[in-house]
């Protein structure tokens, strides 16, 4: 853990439940990003305009922070594609099965007191960490 780098951590964090506290003040919606990606597609046509003006959001807000700090994220190189796919589809049925996502849960169902989301979030964090194992200790990939 060479690029341990606690502020820009702080800083992410700080500006993720930022986000979320002024998409549920202003418009009264939780900063989930599967349920907001899913509304996309079976929303009214009234409720899809923020929902794009969030995902675009995301993706443009990530775009301007590689241009203007160009060696702050360098993603991860040869990783075999099938596992990559394999990876974003569990994510996507695991968001389904627990009828959200890690930001609904873990940001703003954990700060509404939710036991479900208590338990969702914890069910997230387990599988990541049975997945760090299997990928780096049995499959010996991303040292």
């Amino acid at each position: 853990m060479t690029n341990f780098t606690p502020y820009s951590a702080l800083a992410g964090g700080a500006l993720i439940g930022i986000s979320a506290v002024l998409l549920l003040l202003f418009n009264g919606r939780i900063a989930g990003v599967s349920g907001i990606m899913s509304g996309l597609f079976y929303a009214p046509k009234t409720d899809r305009l923020w929902r794009l003006a969030f995902l675009l959001g995301l993706v443009l807000g990530a775009a301007l922070l590689q241009q203007l700090w160009p060696g702050f994220n360098v993603p991860r190189q040869h990783y075999p594609l099938p596992l990559l796919i394999i990876g974003g589809f569990l994510v996507g049925f695991g968001a389904r099965m627990a009828n959200g996502c890690i930001s609904g849960h873990g940001i703003c169902g954990l700060a509404n007191g939710s036991l479900r989301s208590l338990s969702a979030t914890l069910m997230f964090m387990a599988a990541g960490m049975v997945t760090v194992y299997v990928i780096r200790h049995v499959l010996g990939l991303g040292a």
